[in-house]
């Protein structure tokens, strides 16, 4: 299943002292040469396995690109960071319910905003964050925060071209995860990538559009043969404007 997700669904205007938007952030050169280059970006091997199922010599050169596609980048805040981020999301989450009946039953105990403006403090890790895109990348101006109760999952998707570009960045918060990748039509290729607490996850390319990708809860999940408890999990997750609406614009 395609779908949409909250913070890709409305439209919003913002204002920040850092920039000057409508429905857009930019990335300046000066801002991705200062920490990254996208396509010299490699995310830490030791968080994603292949299963045992997707056997070496099938589909090898779809093998590599998936690993180039879904890199992991573990401690990419620190724990005074962390802390200082769930400060500020806290207040407003903490007003709303866990919802169980997503509108497309794509996600199970979770809630959800999105957000344009931050401190200062915070909006330098936002920054890092937006770094990590390709020079050039144009992103919706908003961050999508994702609360995942102890006992919620996200089922398996894919997302939806018309709603989101090519690259997705999310931060993990407050737990740990085990995400899931199982191709659309070879189901034995499958991957697992573990979001480890305050780690960034970046995916393009075909990680997002020939995998369905789920986040296992409960019992299922399972790092390497080993439990990987699930607590409640916030992620905070930039995205690339849909190339749709960069045309319409124009």
């Amino acid at each position: 299943m395609r779908i949409p997700t909250f913070s890709v669904l409305k439209k919003c205007k913002i204002k920040t002292a850092l920039y000057q938007l409508t429905r857009t952030i930019t990335i300046s050169s000066d801002e991705v040469k200062s920490k990254f280059d996208f396509n010299k970006l490699t995310g830490d091997p030791d968080y994603v396995d292949i299963h045992p199922s997707w056997k070496v010599y099938e589909e090898p050169e779809l093998r590599a690109e998936v690993l180039r596609n879904m890199r992991i980048l573990p401690d990419f805040v620190s724990e005074a960071e962390e802390a200082s981020l769930l400060a500020e999301v806290e207040p407003q989450l903490k007003r709303m319910r866990y919802e169980f009946d997503h509108w497309d039953n794509a996600i199970e105990g979770y809630r959800e905003t999105e957000r344009s403006t931050w401190r200062a403090d915070n909006e330098a890790v936002l920054t890092r964050i937006r770094a990590v895109f390709p020079q050039g990348a144009t992103l919706l101006p908003h961050a999508h925060v994702l609360d995942l109760a102890a006992a919620g999952h996200i089922k398996p998707h894919v997302d939806a071209v018309r709603f989101c570009g090519d690259v997705i960045a999310g931060l993990c918060l407050l737990s740990s995860a085990v995400m899931r990748l199982t191709h659309e039509k070879h189901p034995n290729l499958v991957l697992d990538a573990l979001l480890e607490r305050r780690c960034l996850y970046i995916m393009s390319g075909v990680a997002r559009y020939e995998f369905t990708h789920e986040v296992l809860g409960g019992e299922d999940s399972v790092w390497r043969g080993e439990k990987q408890p699930r607590r409640r999990r916030i992620a905070i997750i930039c995205r690339e404007q849909p190339k749709k609406i960069e045309d319409n614009e124009m």
